[in-house]
């Protein structure tokens, strides 16, 4: 059954951030096929043209390429070009907020390494 999809962000992103994640967690590797947009359409019960503007994308950027008759597959490089989008991403999306917030609230940086060690499980840390 298909998870559900969050109101807040579009369900063509939702969907192709799906296949990225496919990709960058191994379940598609490169030259492996990809799902078609029909298996798409019916398992996720949506709109065809909702799926197809999803793939256009991560085909318009490399990570999936067509091969007429056949379907939709991985291309070579994809999980290196999703690994260095979502860093750039991870830095706006997260870092950047991480540092102003900690700014605000005094926060060192040798404080903000030992709270993201702890986090991470790998460093004791002491409030």
């Amino acid at each position: 059954m298909a998870k559900p999809f969050d109101d807040n962000k579009p369900i063509f992103m939702q969907v192709r951030e799906e296949i990225e994640d496919q990709i960058l967690n191994d379940q598609l590797k490169e030259e492996d096929q990809a799902p078609s947009t029909n298996q798409l359409v019916n398992f996720y019960k949506i709109n065809h043209v909702t799926v197809s503007k999803g793939i256009t994308q991560l085909v318009d950027e490399g990570i999936l390429y067509k091969k007429r008759g056949v379907g939709m597959f991985v291309a070579e490089g994809a999980k290196g070009k999703l690994i260095q989008k979502r860093k750039e991403a991870f830095v706006d999306d997260y870092v950047l907020l991480l540092v102003q917030e900690a700014n605000k609230l005094e926060i060192s940086e040798t404080e903000i390494i030992s709270l993201i060690k702890h986090v991470k499980g790998s460093d004791q840390y002491d409030v």
